[in-house]
């Protein structure tokens, strides 16, 4: 059977938890009654939003909330999870964290953000991770990268050079760069020859507008599905093979010549 993703593209309550993991619990039901959901994805800090200056406050204490949440409703809908991210607590240190579970429950993979953006002064309350985003969900060699992330195109290829088929991307990108934020993600599908599923939010918190237009776009480029500007799901099933053949036929990771780029 082939994987049927599908990206919740939600308007976070700022500074809300509560809020927020009762709308994905409800939203993740809907996902998978009506898409017939085998993956869902959903979007950058979505427990939290952009309440940086209170996430001392509000982030996860090593993220054991948002990760037994996940595990609960990946094993009740047998569907496996990429969770966005959250703002997770350390010590006294906070990650932007990519969590990933599959449909048994297991918490397979943690990502933590590597390129902070210093635009909206993330660097002053985030501390960056440094480990790379590879896993395997279901059979799909898999990547998962955050927002920013999408501008360092050396950062995706360390990770596809390796086998990653799937770039999961989950992200509060701003509405005043949507067109960035298209551009960039049809440049990481084609030049790496692999499905981009590219999770973004909606709506505003007091200080930004977002994009939405949540995309799965396939290894040639093509965009399968796209969300538009509101709250709301999109869903397309991925032909993993297919990455295969089109890697067979341009095969630009057998011709590049890494020597020549440093």
């Amino acid at each position: 059977m082939k994987p049927i993703i599908t990206c919740i593209q939600l308007d976070i309550k700022f500074g809300d938890p509560d809020f927020n993991y009762q709308q994905v619990e409800k939203k993740i039901a809907q996902a998978v009654q009506q898409e017939q959901s085998t993956t869902i994805v959903l979007p950058e800090l979505w427990t939290t939003g952009y309440d940086l200056t209170r996430l001392e406050e509000i982030s996860d204490e090593n993220g054991e909330k948002t990760t037994s949440f996940l595990q609960e409703l990946a094993k009740k809908y047998n569907v496996h999870i990429v969770g966005g991210s959250i703002a997770k607590k350390i010590d006294k240190q906070v990650t932007n964290t990519m969590l990933v579970v599959d449909n048994t429950g297991q918490l397979i993979h943690e990502y933590s953000k590597l390129h902070l953006f210093k635009l909206m002064n993330e660097h002053h309350y985030l501390t960056a991770g440094s480990e790379k985003g590879l896993f395997d969900l279901g059979g799909m060699k898999s990547a998962g990268v955050i927002c920013y992330d999408i501008r360092f195109p050396e950062w995706i290829r360390a990770h596809t050079t390796m086998g990653a088929e799937v770039l999961f991307v989950v992200a509060e990108w701003p509405m005043p760069r949507l067109n960035h934020w298209k551009t960039l993600l049809l440049s990481r599908a084609i030049e790496n020859q692999c499905y981009v599923v590219a999770c973004n939010r909606a709506g505003t918190d007091p200080d930004n507008e977002f994009a939405g237009h949540s995309l799965i776009i396939n290894p040639w480029g093509d965009i399968l599905a796209e969300a538009d500007g509101n709250p709301g799901m999109i869903s397309a099933e991925l032909d993993i093979e297919m990455v295969k053949k089109v890697r067979n036929q341009i095969p630009i990771f057998d011709d590049r010549l890494p020597h020549h780029y440093l």
